[in-house]
């Protein structure tokens, strides 16, 4: 289990989990007049509470769907005097575009460092498979296992997460503490949040924020919307004390396909990188010193020697506002979208430098390549 830092004043912990779901539906009895007894009572009450019943055997529905694609995973690792280290997860089956084969979608971080032969994928009907492959990306925590071409096996249908909305339902399904098949409800809290740090090796954040209840050992597993479709990847939680205290925090399904596809494709994903270090925040009273009236931007830490962002004339102290015309709102908005910027590609900045607009050009270069020129000391470097 990962533990890293929230970067809010508050101090707490994220730490990445594995989640799961249960079901569990009650119904209880639906007076038929709620006015006879108190007759000052409005009628208006009774539709409420039907919606209630209707929401609740919505979740039924949606779990009975779902629970079947939903699967454990153990990975082992370590070698040496360390023995074999263990791991456990969670996963969802899933069919691809253009693929013929079962996929496993769950997080890197529930099968990194171990190989195919050292996992075990443990179906909800009691079956036991072993993946012929796997791929994953450290960068955005995402996995994916080919459990090969099969029949016979479900497989849950990915939704789009772009709209998704908040204050939306949604149920989360996985195995806390190996407790699989746990269902758990809650609604879409935040979109797109990035200002959470998940240690050296996550960089690429764009989080689903919810309050279904999710703990240790669900990560990887689906948060689905009640028409029963993914449209997240469980991946962490925000807790001063390491179990669910109600802020979760999940991989949109759109971000996870495309990070997924990519994988399949290329082997790895591509990134772009200009090389600079950048605050995951402009505090209020730096903007207001600087003479901005908003906090929105990325502010330049530092700028690595003979990288695209020197060249370009990038200094610390810059605060970056645009990118192409699109609007900077944090430190982890500019790098998501420098790191999906093709390398080679010419990009245009807007910056804030001593009071006044400043517009520079700068290219774009591959995030390995940039790499294995020198190591970043954070994870905000990009």
């Amino acid at each position: 289990m990962w533990i890293g830092k929230l970067m809010q004043r508050s101090g707490w912990r994220i730490t990445l989990v594995f989640l799961g779901i249960v079901g569990w539906g009650w119904r209880g009895p639906v007076p038929v007049d709620l006015t006879a007894q108190n007759p000052s009572r409005v009628p208006e009450a009774i539709p409420v509470v039907t919606d209630l019943v209707s929401i609740a055997e919505r979740f039924q529905l949606v779990a009975r769907k779902v629970c079947p694609c939903v699967v454990y995973v153990e990975a082992k690792r370590g070698t040496g005097e360390r023995g074999n280290e263990e791991e456990s997860g969670s996963g969802v089956l899933v069919r691809l575009p253009g693929r013929p084969e079962v996929f496993v979608l769950t997080n890197h971080h529930v099968v990194a460092g171990a190989s195919k032969d050292n996992v075990v994928v443990h179906l909800a009907d009691r079956r036991v498979l072993r993946p012929i492959r796997l791929w994953g990306d450290s960068e955005s925590d995402v996995a994916v296992l080919s459990l090969g071409e099969r029949t016979g096996i479900p497989t849950a249908t990915l939704g789009d997460s772009d709209r998704m909305e908040v204050g939306m339902w949604v149920l989360a399904i996985g195995s806390p503490f190996g407790l699989n098949q746990t269902v758990t409800h809650g609604i879409i809290s935040a979109r797109n949040r990035g200002q959470v740090s998940l240690g050296q090796g996550i960089r690429i954040k764009e989080f689903l924020q919810t309050d279904a209840s999710i703990n240790p050992g669900s990560s990887g597993g689906p948060l689905v919307n009640l028409n029963g479709e993914v449209i997240g990847i469980n991946t962490a939680i925000a807790s001063p004390s390491g179990s669910s205290s109600g802020v979760a925090f999940s991989i949109p399904s759109n971000f996870f396909r495309r990070i997924a596809l990519e994988l399949l494709e290329k082997g790895r994903v591509v990134r772009g990188a200009l090389g600079v270090q950048v605050a995951s925040t402009v505090e209020p009273e730096e903007a207001l010193r600087l003479g901005l009236e908003r906090t929105d931007g990325a502010r330049v830490e530092a700028v690595m020697p003979g990288t695209p962002a020197e060249k370009a004339g990038l200094r610390p102290g810059d605060i970056i506002l645009e990118l192409n015309g699109i609007g900077i709102e944090h430190g982890n908005h500019f790098i998501n979208l420098v790191s999906d910027t093709p390398p080679g590609t010419e990009i245009s900045l807007t910056l804030w430098r001593a009071g006044q607009r400043v517009q520079l050009r700068a290219m774009v270069a591959d995030w390995e390549t940039l790499k294995q020129q020198w190591q970043p000391g954070r994870v905000s470097w990009r």
